[in-house]
């Protein structure tokens, strides 16, 4: 007891800058936020549900459209590919034997997507062991079809 007595908070000068109310909290947890409903939110909330009733917020949204369908067959214009971003971004010199299947062999259109540089296709070639690969649909012909059988 006696020692206790002794050393208070008070006692020890070190923790006089300390506030009363500091406590620990585990680094680890994200921040408790308390959300506090300005006077405003009723009116925005009726303003949603009015709109929520509307026709036009019920109708989906619009598919894209594309120029071209899943499971047709391609191959790559070999012009556009060597004057492209994509090829220019592999480095391999003009002469480079190494990408002659894609403007040869026809390739399969897999899928299809819109992203913020244009249209593209992911486009696999039946039997050559490679990956697919994204390429822009402005720079794909149309084939016939394949001239050999699937593995």
């Amino acid at each position: 007891m006696a020692f206790s007595a002794i050393f208070t908070q008070k006692s020890l000068t070190c923790f006089s800058s300390f506030p009363q109310t500091l406590r620990r909290t585990n680094p680890l947890l994200p921040p408790s936020v308390r959300v506090v409903r300005a006077a405003a939110e009723p009116e925005a909330a009726a303003e949603k549900a009015e709109a929520a009733d509307s026709p036009a917020a019920a109708a989906k949204p619009k598919k894209p459209v594309y120029s071209m369908k899943k499971g047709q067959i391609v191959r790559v214009d070999k012009e556009k590919y060597l004057n492209s971003v994509n090829y220019l971004s592999v480095g391999h010199p003009p002469y480079y034997k190494g990408l002659d299947y894609i403007y040869e062999d026809r390739g399969e259109i897999l899928d299809l997507r819109i992203f913020d540089t244009g249209e593209y296709a992911l486009v696999a070639w039946v039997g050559i062991p490679t990956a697919p690969a994204w390429l822009p649909t402005d720079m794909l012909i149309e084939s016939e079809s394949l001239k050999y059988e699937r593995m």
